[in-house]
């Protein structure tokens, strides 16, 4: 069983920033061998992508926060980050931690709440 925990969500103004930490854990499985990823629902909408890592640091984003959002991993600490800059309104929802393997399943974080607003 793979667990994973989102932390850094909070309240900040529009145009700041915030960066969210996921911390995979599961002794039986390599952080390594796992496509990382960061998905967010808003409420009433449905959950959306935003970024996904591979193990060798190659990134896919949506072009809805393209330019504004940063995926990164640390393989040595198991763990993800999303650096998020210029914040919107529209950025407020609960952002998820993914964990995808093919071999392995998928997982998911419990989820940690951006709220954007002045």
């Amino acid at each position: 069983q793979v667990n994973l925990v989102e932390s850094g969500g909070g309240l900040v103004q529009p145009g700041g920033s915030l960066r969210l930490s996921c911390v995979f854990s599961g002794s039986k499985f390599k952080f390594e061998s796992f496509i990382m990823g960061w998905y967010r629902q808003a409420p009433g909408k449905q959950r959306e992508f935003i970024t996904r890592i591979s193990s060798g640091g190659i990134t896919n984003t949506a072009e809805s926060v393209k330019g504004r959002f940063t995926m990164s991993r640390d393989n040595g600490k198991d763990m993800v980050f999303l650096q998020m800059n210029d914040l919107k309104p529209e950025d407020t929802a609960v952002y998820y931690c993914h964990a995808d393997s093919a071999s392995e399943g998928e997982y998911w974080g419990q989820g940690t709440q951006v709220t954007v607003s002045s």
